[in-house]
């Protein structure tokens, strides 16, 4: 085991930029996973960790549960609590930190009675690590999202999906009302829109199933609405108008799987 005891390491300040840049995290097709739980779920998962880095009172205190870890990382680092502070984006590090190649989840889009999500130009990372997280609890077999949304591997992302990037399939594509008239093929296609259209509660999401959710402030974009082969609404009470994007996803979803 290698040791760590600056800041000032090189592998160190590679860390902290690929947690800071998304375009540095594309550049390198790397991104960080950090948290013992997460990168944990990343070993089980059989994600490419290349870089593990430990602190001896992680070490101490989660000896059995890093035995995944050290078996499947390519390199492992035993790190001073100051080198780590300065890779780790959160606040009180737990001493557990990865850097982990970009994943290669694919989704079947060929198989019946398979249910998707696709976000569009979602931009809160807190929102589409819940959508992810929610959406391995339900079995949606996937979740698509337009390249204008937040980077999937940011770290407030990878923390929020507790686990959930790593299991559910995803992809990333460039034009949402494209991707959804070549579904349409395949299945029923879903625009969630505030008015104008069928309560989601007596929606038929049976046999093959996308539902599509835009931004949080502006919705989907008109084109994405009119390629869609159907609309469906979140029936509200009161003077509520609208809901938050994970919010609004978590019901669509639990919808689909009834």
């Amino acid at each position: 085991m290698k040791e760590i005891s600056s800041k000032d390491n090189k592998l160190i300040k590679y860390i902290a930029k690929l947690q800071t840049s998304a375009k540095f995290r594309r550049e390198e097709g790397r991104f960080v996973s950090e948290g013992l739980r997460v990168c944990v779920e990343a070993a089980l998962s059989g994600a490419c960790v290349e870089s593990l880095l430990v602190t001896q009172t992680a070490i101490d205190k989660h000896k059995t549960e890093l035995a995944d870890l050290f078996e499947c990382a390519d390199e492992v680092y035993l790190v001073s609590d100051k080198a780590i502070a300065a890779a780790c984006e959160t606040k009180t590090p737990q001493g557990v930190i990865c850097v982990i190649k970009t994943l290669d989840n694919n989704i079947d889009l060929d198989t019946i009675n398979n249910k998707y999500i696709l976000l569009e130009n979602v931009q809160d990372p807190s929102n589409l690590g819940t959508v992810l997280r929610t959406a391995d609890a339900l079995g949606i077999n996937g979740v698509i999202m337009t390249k204008d949304c937040c980077d999937v591997y940011s770290p407030k992302v990878c923390r929020g999906a507790m686990g959930a990037l790593f299991r559910v399939p995803f992809l990333i594509i460039d034009s949402a009302p494209e991707f959804i008239r070549n579904f349409n093929s395949k299945g029923r296609s879903y625009a969630a829109v505030v008015r104008n259209a069928d309560n989601v509660a007596t929606a038929d999401f049976s046999g093959t199933a996308l539902v599509a959710i835009g931004n949080e402030g502006n919705g989907l974009t008109d084109e994405t609405v009119k390629a869609c082969s159907n609309k469906v609404t979140i029936k509200m009470c009161n003077n509520a108008e609208s809901l938050n994007a994970s919010i609004a996803a978590g019901i669509l979803m639990w919808e689909m799987i009834k």
